[in-house]
């Protein structure tokens, strides 16, 4: 018989590992992400798993809010896609990740694009700030479905965009 319990669990950034050997250590503060990317990725994980003290303290000092606050928050966080990463690696001081992030609002699917810049503080990257490209609703059935221009403004089709 075995134990599920101790069977590994897919890390929620989409990494294809486990989280134990992807976001977890970062969440417990035992290791720091390498690049502006592995950042990024746990930082999504943090938000599905609403950990805001992670978010927080993952956060550069002079942009971040006063306290994040989950107690109202309804989405269904549901995927991540990194569409890019520009330097943001281990010998960086600076790095760019570009992203949608896939989720559940009042029953409908939703995306949020980003481009999102991290910073290098000694030895930890941090998240700095956004710009949020698009968001909102995914129409899967405008137009022609599938092969119709993504409803998030990528200007690629919907299959190959928001509808894998």
């Amino acid at each position: 018989m075995t134990n599920n319990s101790l069977s590994p669990q897919a890390c929620v950034c989409g990494s294809g590992l486990d989280y134990n050997n992807c976001c977890g250590p970062f969440h417990a503060n035992t290791a720091s992400a390498p690049t502006a990317e592995a950042l990024m990725r746990s930082r999504y994980s943090a938000y599905v798993l609403r950990n805001s003290a992670y978010l927080e303290q993952t956060w550069d000092a002079a942009k971040r809010p006063a306290k994040i606050d989950f107690s109202k928050e309804t989405a269904i966080w549901q995927g991540l896609s990194v569409l890019s990463s520009k330097k943001g690696g281990s010998g960086d001081s600076k790095g760019i990740v570009e992203f949608k992030a896939f989720y559940q609002q009042d029953g409908e699917e939703c995306f949020l694009h980003e481009i999102s810049r991290f910073i290098k503080n000694g030895s930890q990257w941090l998240y700095l700030d956004g710009v949020i490209k698009a968001a909102g609703k995914i129409a899967a059935t405008q137009n022609s479905g599938k092969n119709a221009p993504c409803s998030c403004g990528s200007g690629k089709k919907f299959k190959r965009c928001c509808g894998k």
